[in-house]
């Protein structure tokens, strides 16, 4: 019958459908599974995906550290790696990655670990994009024994033949491979020589005065009148400040260092701003010496746990050069060994030995490693001078008229 015969032709195309079904089914199930599990990374698959596909998921590293435009650095205090110094950031490591940063287009936060296991835990809770610090790379373990929470993709800046490297966490591939491409061994080298010269002689650029403008006249500078006044203020002796400028700038009202303090007293622009010196005025003399007795003033008030006058004069000449916040640690640290915390000459030892891994890593220690001789020789320098000034009674203080002369360095005392 013709509807039979319809019917009959609809039917067979069916069946044969319906037969092939679980074998389809099974293929399909085989192929997800397959694409579920392909490895991550720099794969490319047979359809042409590959790494660029995976890094729209799991790659978002590079693209997100660009679009936010800040790049976060974990690293470890020491003169390698990370150190403020008179405002300016230094550290062989940290000095490479602020290249790459700027290569990225991108600003560089740092953060300062206590030690690698810490590294590790930022690393792996997302807190931080790099370990810019050379890692052991057949060694896991930290400093306290523990293994990293995620794996390690050593990347980037290398040191002792390959065997100590940079690390991002693994789920940042695109930027492990950006650091790889843009490290170049010469990098190294090339950083090391700046910060050479950086901490060279050529620190400051200042000319060089006489370090008394008349002695027998009892004139010290041409700024005798304005340390007169505004030292009166603070109940400072105006002839420390005089001392105290010599070794800052030689009395050159125009010296600037390479780290960008400025003036009489050299004066870094984050600390003019927080003591309200316009940068407009930073040259000044009256305005630079004005700002430089404010901050004297403020350090003596924090630094009235010291009751001996004479002691707390080290302390404020130490925390003007080093940072109050690294003397407090040496202090912490002479007071832990049982010495005086409140001499300078006990407290200087641990000036010069935060400058060593074992102090400036010591969890008492908050604020890392600082160059200490260069503090300890700044208040001994400014003292030995101060003394030297004792005989000048001021009488004669205040001729701005008169300029400056070059110093002639005939008596070794005298140079600096």
């Amino acid at each position: 019958m013709k509807t039979n015969g319809t019917l009959t032709a609809y039917k067979k195309p069916y069946c044969r459908l319906s037969a092939a079904f679980p074998l389809l089914l099974i293929l399909m199930t085989a192929v997800t599974m397959s694409c579920s599990r392909r490895p991550a990374g720099n794969v490319t698959m047979p359809w042409g995906g590959g790494a660029d596909s995976a890094s729209s998921a799991s790659g978002f590293d590079l693209d997100r550290i660009q679009s936010g435009g800040e790049m976060i650095m974990l690293t470890l205090s020491g003169p390698d790696t990370y150190y403020d110094y008179h405002g300016r950031h230094l550290g062989t490591h940290y000095m490479l990655c602020q290249r790459f940063a700027d290569m990225l287009g991108v600003s560089l936060r740092v953060d300062v670990c206590r030690d690698t296991a810490e590294m590790f835990r930022k690393l792996a809770a997302g807190d931080g994009d790099v370990i810019a610090c050379p890692l052991p790379k057949a060694l896991y373990n930290g400093d306290g024994g523990e293994s990293p929470a995620t794996a390690l993709i050593y990347c980037g800046v290398a040191t002792d033949s390959l065997r100590r490297q940079w690390a991002v966490s693994a789920d940042k591939p695109l930027l492990a491979d950006a650091l790889d491409k843009w490290y170049k061994p010469e990098f190294l080298a090339e950083v090391l020589r700046e910060e050479s010269h950086l901490m060279g002689e050529g620190r400051v650029r200042r000319r060089v005065h006489a370090p008394m403008l008349d002695r027998k006249a009892g004139v010290i500078s041409r700024y005798d009148g304005l340390f007169m006044t505004y030292c009166q203020q603070i109940r400072w002796d105006w002839r420390l400040m005089a001392a105290q400028c010599y070794q800052e700038s030689t009395f050159d009202p125009n010296a600037r260092s390479w780290a960008g303090a400025c003036g009489l007293m050299q004066i870094m622009p984050a600390t003019a701003d927080y003591l309200h010196l316009p940068m407009n005025r930073i040259y000044d003399p009256e305005s630079n010496i004005a700002a430089a007795a404010r901050y004297i003033g403020e350090l003596e008030g924090k630094l009235k746990d010291i009751s001996d006058r004479s002691e707390r004069i080290n302390f404020i000449l130490a925390c003007y050069n080093g940072g109050y916040l690294h003397i407090r640690d040496a202090m912490a640290l002479a007071a832990r060994d049982g010495r005086d915390a409140h001499r300078w000459s006990d407290v200087a030892q641990y000036v010069l030995k935060l400058s060593e891994p074992r102090y400036y890593r010591d969890p008492l220690v908050k604020y890392g490693y600082m160059r200490g001789s260069e503090t300890v020789d700044y208040v001994a320098r400014i003292r030995n001078r101060w003394k030297s000034y004792e005989g000048v009674k001021g009488g004669h203080a205040g001729f701005s008229g008169m300029t400056p002369r070059k110093a002639k360095h005939r008596k070794k005392k005298y140079q600096i």
